[in-house]
């Protein structure tokens, strides 16, 4: 038989990007993608190769040709060592660091000026605690998170550097911490290591230098991956003192971040050996079934893929937060402008009064504009408090909550795959509430990506969905509804239909594998799998594979047939054949691939085209994936010829993929056609309600996929010729679904939305062919399915399927954005309540910038009084159970629209703040005006004063939080009566006489709770204050709720009739599957087969069954 050498393995995949399987690395640019396909280009790589390995050779890479200048002239080995660091301290830096990053926040560092400001005593009008608590107690909080994030960092990175691992140092085997690898050297790894760096195999304990690895950690996927070592190191480097010896320079690309791609050059006694990624072990991948192998180091450390595909991630920020900012900013420029009024006013009072009265002389001989600027700097300190510090700890506070919710929700946890939901992010939570564009995946994402063969096409006759009873090689799990056609296969009568499944057992790149007596298939795509599964199960057993023979069973009889030529598949042929020696000496080819490709090559004399062609229409509006299979017999003169041709196209130095391709269209013609399968990939249960509700939430959803109809036009050509109109125009559409886009252009996608519609996007994909939509989206969702981890890596929330995208949404993400807004309101409000009665207190003061509380009621108003309540709403608020939330989509639209907190909103509660403050503070100062106690004293001195305004003020506050929380707890009932009883507990331990006796001038509001507080007349005066402030918020509330009731309003109040409502009747499906389109998605999302390998020559013999044998079982 002709054995075939190897084919490039990269060159291969390289004729058209294969997007459903290959991950590009973020920074790609279009360029590259064309230089992927221009094969000339490696002949130019490998000049341009700066990267050189010298074996068992260390002094070699510390040459001062491999340095690099760091700072000045300082330099450093260019070639990383294999330590790795992920943390960002350590004993040193985390105090200057930590302190540095968090003053980076502008609110950190006002607080710190104002700090600076309190201890200048001419303009301290506050004592200097007042500020530092707060901020102290903010810092710790923020850095002790961080600690606890680094420190397991730390841990992390000391269990990987101290793993150990065999060097070949002096001649033999030593074992070695990763930490102490370096470039060049020579390890030896065992079954189930992780392999510790990017490593050249030389060889193996497997025959021919086979080695398997598991690649889980790098894209997440399990089954097994071949790797296989250079044929010469395979024969000469098996022994300690042969590898001892080895002393090969490695000339390859410089590391970088391409999983999918390695180049490089061997050169060792005067010969030169092309190298590619099936030579190579990356770092975090697991050796499994080889039970040693041998492997030189070209990148360690910091250089390896893996390391290099931590990327840089985007920092996403939500809407809200940038509001907020904003906001904060605003509250900044009002707090100048009053400062600056008030200073003025200062500035006047005293040449008009202050001056002049005899009793306020205080000899500092300052004129009085020096004590207007004064007076300024000062009530910046005074009013420091609209700003609040607290603010950003609430928020985070809040958000994290808000993520464990998620964390924690059983109705988003997969039982099949004990996969719960994640949020793998704490900072964007509400906008999950503000979604207007959704972009989807397709395969895996909305559909299960597990391939069902469900009908068929033989000679023109259609075949659908048997009992497997009668076959005791059947796999249990297959299902398909026709009995005539397993009458017709078992007959053997029908030529045709033996053909056509006989082809299916025989044109493959499965590996198969004995595990318990049973057969298991590995097959390169799901679709590949699902076809020798029907095979097997219609009685054409695939049982065993070499390198030049396939062994199947036929009805109970076994057959060996030779191989003579392995066609692979790849994106561009769409197809691939077999040429198989039968048993009895004749040549034939197995063709099977999409219909377009195989339309064309069909001989005239092919029966059948017409029907065939029909049956196709139908089975994909059904969307079913299809495959045309055909045959064509050869006479051995004209296979002769063509093997001449196919072996010189094999080792063409140059355009070798070219060349292979012209030979394989020589023999690749005059088919016959036999028929055609059509496969499901199943939609994933709740897809069609999922999308059905969103779609009623008002959200739009893109599906972008590298499945190809061919009506539908390349999305990447519109882009660039009138990008607003193809946005404006995809936009005002029920759906889009771009077909056909690589990874670049699905993230082009979203980003063009981003940019000319302003909205919030969401991208979902299981794939690492979405990884780049994921991240350029405001919120990217990993779903943890079949095609591995690397979607979820960088994703912000992960769970398993997709229905579970509603909940998300409509509950979680709703509620978070109603809680963050509701928080923020009343955040504002209550501060600008709190700080704005000094405003008023300023006019009966001179300006003379004096607080109108005490000291420590104003470092603990935003600390123990007023934010437990407020906190808890942003936690635990609903205005709708998540039953009605689902039930109602429309109530997902404020979020969207961003109704709920804005300026307008900030203005309200700028408003309602002042209008509270001036109460808390006139109703009061008029009571006080002409008054007399029952003891005959006027209760109306200043200390009396400030704590009749402060109990007025906890009261409105934590009654007010009380009027806007929708979802009453225990919890909350809790917070509202603490808060209050905390203030007063605290109260009357400072006013009390121990405590002034212990520090005088930190206390010196002595007795003062106790006397006013017997007072009558005070409390009378408290409970008016109060009513007055709720008064008119309660009928604004109340009229609004009843003229101009919004949906949410109008199911709070049908609640209970809803609840007790059954469930409405299931409507119909919203989503139409069906419609006339194109087909053979296969052909796209299919990967390559494991051809190079089966047909390598060298490999598999005996072997397969053997080494995959144990493969599942370690």
């Amino acid at each position: 038989g002709a054995k075939m050498s190897r084919q490039r393995a990269d060159s291969q995949g390289s004729l058209g990007p294969d997007d459903e399987v290959m991950p590009y690395s973020d920074d790609e640019t279009d360029d590259e993608l064309a230089v992927r396909n221009n094969f000339l280009t490696i002949t130019f790589f490998f000049s341009e190769m700066g990267w050189k390995v010298k074996a068992n050779d260390r002094p070699y890479h510390h040459l001062p040709e491999f340095q690099k200048k760091v700072f000045l002239c300082i330099k450093k080995s260019r070639y990383s060592g294999n330590a790795i660091k992920t943390y960002k301290y350590n004993v040193l830096t985390f105090l200057p660091l930590n302190l540095y990053e968090q003053f980076k926040r502008a609110a950190n560092l006002y607080f710190l000026a104002l700090l600076i400001l309190q201890i200048i005593p001419d303009i301290s009008t506050l004592p200097w605690y007042t500020t530092l608590i707060p901020l102290v107690v903010v810092l710790g909080i923020t850095a002790i998170k961080d600690l606890v994030d680094d420190l397991a960092r730390h841990r992390m990175d000391k269990e990987i550097n101290n793993r150990k691992c065999e060097v070949l140092l002096d001649g033999r085997f030593q074992e070695s911490k990763w930490r102490n690898i370096e470039v060049g050297d020579v390890v030896r790894l065992k079954k189930n290591d992780f392999i510790p760096a990017d490593i050249l195999l030389l060889s193996s304990s497997n025959p021919n230098s086979l080695c398997y690895v598991e690649t889980a950690e790098l894209d997440g996927e399990t089954n097994l991956k071949f790797k296989m070592g250079l044929r010469v190191t395979d024969e000469r480097l098996q022994e300690e003192r042969q590898l001892a010896e080895f002393d090969a320079l490695i000339e390859c690309e410089e590391p970088n971040n391409r999983l999918d791609k390695f180049m490089g050059t061997m050169l060792w006694q005067r010969e030169r050996y092309p190298l590619d990624l099936d030579n190579m072990l990356l770092r975090g991948c697991k050796v499994r079934n080889t039970e040693e192998c041998h492997g030189l180091v070209i990148f360690a450390g910091a250089d390896t893929k893996i390391m290099r595909n931590g990327g840089k991630t985007r920092f996403k920020r939500t809407k809200i937060d940038e509001l907020m900012n904003y906001m904060v900013y605003t509250i900044f420029v009002l707090l100048i402008l009053v400062a600056a009024g008030l200073a003025i006013g200062h500035t006047f009072w005293y040449e008009e009064i202050g001056s002049k009265a005899w009793y306020l002389y205080d000899a500092k001989g300052q004129d009085a504009s020096y004590r207007g600027f004064l007076s300024f700097w000062g009530y910046i300190i005074v009013l420091n408090t609209m700003v609040p510090i607290s603010l950003y700890v609430s928020v985070e506070v809040i958000r994290l909550g808000q993520s464990k919710f998620i964390n924690w929700d059983l109705q988003m946890y997969f039982a099949e795959k004990d996969t719960p939901a994640k949020a793998r992010t704490t900072t964007l939570n509400e906008q999950l509430g503000q979604i207007e564009y959704i972009f989807s995946d397709k395969t895996g994402t909305l559909t299960q990506n597990i391939m069902a063969f469900k009908k068929c096409t033989i000679a023109g006759r259609s075949y659908g969905p048997v009992d497997w009873s009668w076959n005791r090689h059947a796999d249990r799990k297959f299902q398909f509804m026709d009995h005539s056609l397993v009458a017709c296969v078992r007959s053997r009568k029908d030529k045709d239909a033996t053909e056509f499944f006989k082809l299916l057992s025989l044109c493959h790149t499965v590996m198969v594998e004995h595990k318990d007596g049973d057969l298991v298939y590995q097959a390169a795509s799901p679709d590949e799998g699902a076809l020798v599964t029907a095979a097997r199960n219609f009685g054409y057993v695939f049982l065993s594979r070499t390198q030049d023979t396939i062994t199947i069973k036929e009805m109970d009889q076994e057959s060996t047939y030779e191989m003579l030529a392995l066609l692979d598949f790849n994106s561009d042929r769409k197809r691939m054949s077999i040429i198989l020696k039968f048993p009895d000496g004749r040549i034939r080819l197995y063709c099977k691939g999409a219909d377009t490709v195989i339309y064309e090559r069909l001989s005239p004399n092919s029966r059948h085209k017409e029907t065939t062609q029909d049956a196709l229409d139908i089975f994909a509006n059904e969307t079913l994936r299809t495959l045309c299979l055909c045959y064509k017999d050869i006479s051995t003169d004209e296979f002769e010829a063509w093997s001449r041709k196919h072996k010189d196209a094999q080792v063409a130095m140059s355009d070798r993929d070219a060349a292979l391709d012209r030979v394989y269209e020589e023999i690749e013609n005059n088919l016959m056609l036999i028929g055609a399968t059509a496969i499901e990939d199943k939609l994933q249960d709740g897809v069609p309600e999922t999308i059905a509700k969103l779609a009623k939430a008002d959200i739009k959803i893109w599906v972008l996929t590298g499945d190809k109809k061919e009506t539908a036009e390349n999305i990447g050509y519109s882009f660039d010729s009138n990008r607003i109109d193809f946005v404006n125009m995809a936009c005002e559409c029920e759906a889009v679904i771009c077909c056909r886009v690589t990874p670049k252009q699905k993230a082009n996608v979203v980003s063009l939305v981003k940019k000319y519609k302003k909205a919030v996007t969401l991208s979902i994909g299981d794939g690492a062919n979405d990884v780049n939509m994921i991240k350029t989206a405001d919120i990217g969702v990993g779903i943890s399915g079949q095609e591995g981890m690397q979607a979820v890596m960088s994703s912000d929330y992960a769970f398993a399927q997709f229905c579970y995208l509603q909940r998300l949404l409509l509950v979680h993400g709703r509620w978070s954005y109603i809680r963050m807004c509701k928080f923020l309101r009343f955040f504002f409000f209550k501060n600008f309540a709190f700080t704005l009665v000094h405003f008023w207190y300023s006019f009966f003061s001179g300006y003379s910038s004096q607080v109108a509380y005490e000291d420590w009621f104003i470092t603990l108003y935003n600390l123990c009084y007023s934010s437990l309540p407020v906190l808890l709403v942003g936690l635990l608020d609903q205005d709708v159970n998540d039953k009605l939330s689902l039930k109602f989509p429309k109530l997902y639209l404020p979020g969207q629209q961003g109704t709920l907190f804005n300026y307008r909103n900030f203005f309200i509660s700028l408003f309602h703040g002042i209008f509270v403050s001036l109460i808390i503070f006139f109703i009061p100062y008029g009571a006080f005006l002409q008054t007399m106690g029952q003891d005959g004293e006027a209760p109306s001195d200043y200390q009396s004063f400030a704590v009749v305004t402060a109990s007025s003020l906890i009261f409105t506050v934590n009654l007010q939080i009380s009027l806007d929380t929708s979802y009453w707890t225990f919890v909350n009932c809790f917070a509202v009566l603490g808060s209050i009883a905390i203030y007063f507990g605290i109260m009357f331990d400072i006013h009390s006489a121990g405590i002034h006796v212990l520090f005088p001038s930190a206390f010196t509001f002595t007795g003062v709770a106790s006397n006013a507080l017997r007072q009558p007349y005070l409390w009378l005066t408290i409970i008016l204050t109060v009513g007055i402030s709720l008064l008119p918020v309660i009928c604004i509330q109340f009229l609004h709720k009843t003229i101009w009731p919004s949906v949410g309003d109008k199911v709070q109040r049908n609640r209970k009739k809803y609840e007790m409502e059954e469930e409405e009747k299931k409507k119909p499906s919203a989503f139409q599957r069906g419609q006339r389109s194109r087909r053979s998605a296969y052909a796209f999302s299919h990967s390559r087969g494991y051809a190079d390998l089966i047909s390598s020559g060298r490999s598999i013999r005996r072997l397969v069954v053997n080494i995959l044998g144990s493969a599942q079982s370690t």
